[in-house]
């Protein structure tokens, strides 16, 4: 694997995989925790047909290949990522009729539901302050305040790892409480397919309405959150507790790790103070994933996902 690695390095200093492409481009720079090492190939893909090409040009080179979205949910470990890295970039929103969005998969979340507010279509307003893509939305089933991206969508347009596209539905997704296939396929090490593009049910309400319910969410959001770099919630709730209940009532609120801190502001996140890393964040993660099985017997399952050489 290090040898295709290193001569896929060479191809592209060679220019042979084009101008938008980069080697050891730090991962602290992509992420919402600003931490990460460097990324050994790094791209950038505006439209569909670029992100093909290069899923697949790593395919042929036999290495590691991962689509990043706003790098919103994310851990990156302090040695990078092995592999190529694609950021996401497909932006773009399209009105087929008058309550169906379809928008592409590397659009910001909280850009469409910032423009649907304005539209007087409801469905993600609670969404209005949500960092990351629309793709990672799916494929983690993103959702805030009892709303979830599962709730308005219609189908998503995949982009298989044989270069074959094709449109599923929630059901196909098997989308469920912060997850969905994708996100389990990911975790398991598997290939899976990219989501490139989505449409969107959205019903009509009062434009009045529906800004007075975002600017309250955004006001909840900003009085229960850190301002910090975070990666949003670090687990899922679970079936009895919400994550941060039981963090807190472990004692573990306030911890920190060099500059990495479970928040006093709210104990399911972990906060980059300044100069943390990954390490640091990974050792509070760890702490709370004990301290909660030995005191409660119950098991913390991870939110954000640990990506790189670990």
């Amino acid at each position: 694997m290090k040898g295709d690695v290193a001569r896929a390095k060479k191809m592209v200093v060679a220019g042979e995989w084009g101008d938008d492409i980069w080697i050891d481009e730090p991962m602290s720079s992509h992420t919402s925790y600003r931490v990460g090492g460097p990324a050994d190939i790094f791209a950038v893909a505006t439209d569909a047909e670029r992100l093909r090409e290069l899923l697949q040009r790593a395919g042929e080179e036999r290495i590691p290949a991962m689509v990043l979205g706003g790098g919103t949910n994310i851990l990156v470990a302090d040695r990078g990522f092995r592999g190529l890295v694609i950021q996401n970039a497909c932006r773009g929103i399209d009105r087929p009729n008058a309550e169906l969005m379809r928008v592409r998969a590397g659009e910001l979340l909280r850009t469409v539901a910032r423009q649907t507010v304005g539209l007087g279509l409801g469905g993600l307003e609670w969404a209005v302050d949500i960092p990351g893509t629309v793709g990672g939305a799916v494929v983690g089933n993103a959702g805030a305040f009892g709303g979830y991206i599962g709730d308005v969508l219609q189908r998503a347009l995949l982009l298989d790892p044989e270069g074959e596209v094709r449109w599923e539905g929630p059901e196909e997704l098997e989308l469920e409480y912060r997850s969905s296939r994708l996100k389990r396929m990911v975790a398991q090490g598997q290939a899976c397919e990219t989501v490139l593009e989505v449409e969107i049910a959205l019903g009509s309400q009062p434009v009045d309405s529906l800004q007075q319910m975002a600017a309250e969410y955004s006001r909840r959001r900003k009085e229960r959150q850190p301002l910090e770099p975070s990666a949003g919630s670090v687990f899922k709730r679970t079936a009895q507790y919400p994550a941060g209940f039981l963090i807190e009532q472990v004692g573990l609120k306030g911890e920190r790790v060099g500059d990495a801190q479970i928040s006093l502001k709210h104990a399911n996140f972990i906060v980059n103070l300044g100069k943390a890393r990954s390490t640091d964040i990974k050792e509070l993660i760890d702490r709370c994933q004990h301290a909660v099985e030995r005191v409660f017997h119950l098991e913390l399952e991870l939110e954000i996902e640990l990506v790189g050489d670990w």
